[in-house]
Protein backbone atom coordinates (compact mmCIF):
# COMPACT_ATOMS: atom_id res chain seq x y z
CA UNK A 1 0.00 0.00 0.00
CA UNK A 2 1.29 3.72 -0.55
CA UNK A 3 2.01 5.82 2.12
CA UNK A 4 0.03 7.95 3.90
CA UNK A 5 -1.00 11.51 2.62
CA UNK A 6 -0.25 14.48 4.46
CA UNK A 7 -3.18 16.49 3.85
CA UNK A 8 -4.65 19.52 6.11
CA UNK A 9 -7.76 19.63 6.91
CA UNK A 10 -9.60 22.85 8.27
CA UNK A 11 -12.70 22.92 10.12
CA UNK A 12 -14.70 23.87 6.72
CA UNK A 13 -12.97 21.06 5.57
CA UNK A 14 -14.23 18.81 8.35
CA UNK A 15 -17.97 20.18 7.81
CA UNK A 16 -18.01 19.34 4.39
CA UNK A 17 -17.32 15.96 5.06
CA UNK A 18 -19.51 15.50 6.94
CA UNK A 19 -22.43 16.99 5.34
CA UNK A 20 -21.10 14.80 2.29
CA UNK A 21 -21.78 12.08 4.48
CA UNK A 22 -25.44 13.39 5.45
CA UNK A 23 -25.97 13.32 1.65
CA UNK A 24 -24.47 9.47 0.93
CA UNK A 25 -26.67 8.11 4.29
CA UNK A 26 -30.02 9.87 2.53
CA UNK A 27 -29.10 8.54 -1.15
CA UNK A 28 -27.41 5.28 0.26
CA UNK A 29 -30.34 2.90 -0.81
CA UNK A 30 -30.00 -0.28 -0.76
CA UNK A 31 -26.95 0.60 1.74
CA UNK A 32 -24.01 2.64 1.77
CA UNK A 33 -21.98 -0.17 -0.30
CA UNK A 34 -24.29 1.13 -3.42
CA UNK A 35 -22.22 4.62 -2.92
CA UNK A 36 -18.61 3.15 -3.18
CA UNK A 37 -17.91 5.04 -6.97
CA UNK A 38 -19.23 8.38 -5.69
CA UNK A 39 -17.64 8.44 -1.99
CA UNK A 40 -14.45 7.23 -4.24
CA UNK A 41 -15.34 10.14 -6.61
CA UNK A 42 -15.27 12.64 -3.30
CA UNK A 43 -12.85 11.66 -1.15
CA UNK A 44 -10.12 10.28 -3.60
CA UNK A 45 -10.57 11.92 -7.05
CA UNK A 46 -12.19 15.50 -5.83
CA UNK A 47 -10.57 16.39 -2.54
CA UNK A 48 -7.59 13.93 -2.92
CA UNK A 49 -7.55 12.86 0.93
CA UNK A 50 -6.89 9.72 0.71
CA UNK A 51 -5.22 7.85 -2.29
CA UNK A 52 -7.20 5.30 -4.09
CA UNK A 53 -4.94 2.40 -2.84
CA UNK A 54 -6.14 3.45 0.81
CA UNK A 55 -9.54 3.68 -0.06
CA UNK A 56 -9.81 0.34 -1.51
CA UNK A 57 -7.99 -1.37 1.33
CA UNK A 58 -10.64 0.26 3.79
CA UNK A 59 -13.81 -1.27 1.95
CA UNK A 60 -11.74 -4.84 2.00
CA UNK A 61 -10.78 -4.69 5.34
CA UNK A 62 -14.67 -3.58 6.57
CA UNK A 63 -15.59 -6.13 4.43
CA UNK A 64 -13.66 -8.96 5.58
CA UNK A 65 -14.28 -8.41 9.56
CA UNK A 66 -17.36 -9.71 11.34
CA UNK A 67 -19.99 -6.60 11.50
CA UNK A 68 -22.33 -4.30 9.23
CA UNK A 69 -20.90 -3.39 5.80
CA UNK A 70 -21.11 0.27 6.80
CA UNK A 71 -17.76 -0.34 9.17
CA UNK A 72 -16.20 0.95 5.73
CA UNK A 73 -16.74 4.40 6.50
CA UNK A 74 -15.38 4.26 9.76
CA UNK A 75 -12.14 3.04 8.04
CA UNK A 76 -12.25 5.87 5.28
CA UNK A 77 -13.04 8.60 7.92
CA UNK A 78 -10.07 6.79 10.42
CA UNK A 79 -7.81 7.08 6.87
CA UNK A 80 -8.34 11.25 6.22
CA UNK A 81 -7.56 11.46 9.73
CA UNK A 82 -4.81 10.03 9.92
CA UNK A 83 -3.85 11.63 7.19
CA UNK A 84 -4.29 15.19 8.48
CA UNK A 85 -2.66 14.74 12.16
CA UNK A 86 -2.43 11.01 13.30
CA UNK A 87 -4.30 9.16 15.57
CA UNK A 88 -6.57 11.58 17.47
CA UNK A 89 -7.57 13.00 14.28
CA UNK A 90 -8.17 9.58 12.86
CA UNK A 91 -10.27 8.63 15.40
CA UNK A 92 -12.26 11.97 15.32
CA UNK A 93 -12.96 11.35 11.95
CA UNK A 94 -13.78 8.08 11.98
CA UNK A 95 -16.77 9.01 14.86
CA UNK A 96 -17.50 11.83 12.58
CA UNK A 97 -17.90 10.15 9.11
CA UNK A 98 -19.86 7.34 11.11
CA UNK A 99 -22.64 9.67 12.52
CA UNK A 100 -22.73 11.96 9.16
CA UNK A 101 -23.60 8.08 7.62
CA UNK A 102 -25.73 6.96 10.39
CA UNK A 103 -27.73 9.55 12.13
CA UNK A 104 -29.95 10.77 8.86
CA UNK A 105 -30.60 7.12 7.41
CA UNK A 106 -31.22 5.61 11.32
CA UNK A 107 -33.66 8.77 12.01
CA UNK A 108 -35.94 8.44 8.09
CA UNK A 109 -36.05 4.77 9.18
CA UNK A 110 -37.16 5.51 12.55
CA UNK A 111 -39.74 7.48 11.14
CA UNK A 112 -40.64 6.13 8.28
CA UNK A 113 -41.00 2.42 9.42
CA UNK A 114 -44.39 2.09 11.11
CA UNK A 115 -45.92 4.19 8.31
CA UNK A 116 -44.45 1.74 5.61
CA UNK A 117 -45.42 -1.47 7.18
CA UNK A 118 -49.27 -0.39 8.35
CA UNK A 119 -49.20 0.82 4.24
CA UNK A 120 -47.27 -2.24 3.01
CA UNK A 121 -50.32 -3.38 0.45
CA UNK A 122 -50.52 0.14 -0.94
CA UNK A 123 -50.01 -0.30 -4.89
CA UNK A 124 -46.93 2.88 -4.38
CA UNK A 125 -45.36 0.87 -1.58
CA UNK A 126 -45.07 -2.00 -3.57
CA UNK A 127 -43.77 -0.53 -6.95
CA UNK A 128 -41.53 1.56 -4.88
CA UNK A 129 -39.85 -1.92 -3.57
CA UNK A 130 -40.44 -3.38 -6.74
CA UNK A 131 -38.57 -0.51 -8.74
CA UNK A 132 -35.68 -0.39 -6.36
CA UNK A 133 -34.34 -3.72 -7.01
CA UNK A 134 -32.73 -3.07 -10.33
CA UNK A 135 -31.27 -0.07 -9.13
CA UNK A 136 -29.80 -1.97 -6.15
CA UNK A 137 -28.45 -4.37 -8.29
CA UNK A 138 -26.96 -1.91 -10.93
CA UNK A 139 -25.70 0.46 -8.01
CA UNK A 140 -23.94 -2.66 -6.48
CA UNK A 141 -22.03 -3.83 -9.84
CA UNK A 142 -20.91 -0.47 -10.37
CA UNK A 143 -19.52 -0.69 -6.76
CA UNK A 144 -17.68 -4.08 -7.77
CA UNK A 145 -16.41 -3.12 -10.71
CA UNK A 146 -14.89 0.41 -8.91
CA UNK A 147 -12.58 -1.93 -6.43
CA UNK A 148 -12.01 -3.72 -8.98
CA UNK A 149 -10.31 -1.44 -11.66
CA UNK A 150 -9.95 1.22 -8.79
CA UNK A 151 -6.00 -0.05 -8.48
CA UNK A 152 -4.40 0.09 -11.71
CA UNK A 153 -2.02 -2.52 -11.30
CA UNK A 154 -4.95 -4.87 -10.36
CA UNK A 155 -6.95 -4.24 -13.54
CA UNK A 156 -3.99 -5.67 -14.99
CA UNK A 157 -3.23 -8.64 -12.99
CA UNK A 158 -5.25 -11.72 -14.79
CA UNK A 159 -5.37 -14.17 -11.62
CA UNK A 160 -7.09 -11.52 -9.67
CA UNK A 161 -9.81 -10.85 -12.41
CA UNK A 162 -9.90 -15.01 -12.78
CA UNK A 163 -10.46 -15.22 -9.16
CA UNK A 164 -13.40 -12.36 -9.29
CA UNK A 165 -15.24 -14.61 -12.10
CA UNK A 166 -15.08 -17.86 -10.48
CA UNK A 167 -16.20 -16.17 -7.15
CA UNK A 168 -18.94 -14.94 -9.43
CA UNK A 169 -19.73 -18.11 -10.86
CA UNK A 170 -19.37 -20.05 -7.37
CA UNK A 171 -22.20 -17.44 -5.71
CA UNK A 172 -24.41 -17.59 -8.46
CA UNK A 173 -24.88 -21.63 -8.81
CA UNK A 174 -24.03 -23.23 -5.69
CA UNK A 175 -25.01 -22.86 -1.93
CA UNK A 176 -21.59 -22.50 -0.56
CA UNK A 177 -21.12 -20.50 2.34
CA UNK A 178 -19.17 -16.95 1.42
CA UNK A 179 -17.18 -17.44 4.54
CA UNK A 180 -15.26 -20.02 2.79
CA UNK A 181 -14.54 -17.90 -0.23
CA UNK A 182 -13.54 -15.68 2.08
CA UNK A 183 -11.22 -17.82 3.35
CA UNK A 184 -9.56 -18.89 0.24
CA UNK A 185 -9.43 -15.28 -1.29
CA UNK A 186 -7.40 -14.33 2.16
CA UNK A 187 -5.30 -17.77 1.89
CA UNK A 188 -4.06 -17.10 -1.39
CA UNK A 189 -3.04 -13.73 -0.72
CA UNK A 190 -1.85 -14.31 2.39
CA UNK A 191 0.62 -17.46 1.13
CA UNK A 192 1.66 -15.26 -2.35
CA UNK A 193 -0.03 -17.37 -4.29
CA UNK A 194 -2.39 -14.47 -5.48
CA UNK A 195 -0.38 -10.95 -5.78
CA UNK A 196 -1.12 -7.85 -7.25
CA UNK A 197 1.81 -7.05 -9.52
Amino acid sequence: MNAPLSIVMQWADWFELLSHFFLFSVSSIGGPLVLLPEIHHYLVTQQHWLTSSQFSASVVIAQAAPGPNVLFVALLGWNIGFNAGGLLVGMFSAVLCMVGMLLPSCTLIFVTAKWVYKNRELIAVRAFKLGMGPIVIALLIASGWMLATGNTEAARDWPLWALTAATTVIVARTKINMFWLLLTGATLGATGLLTIT
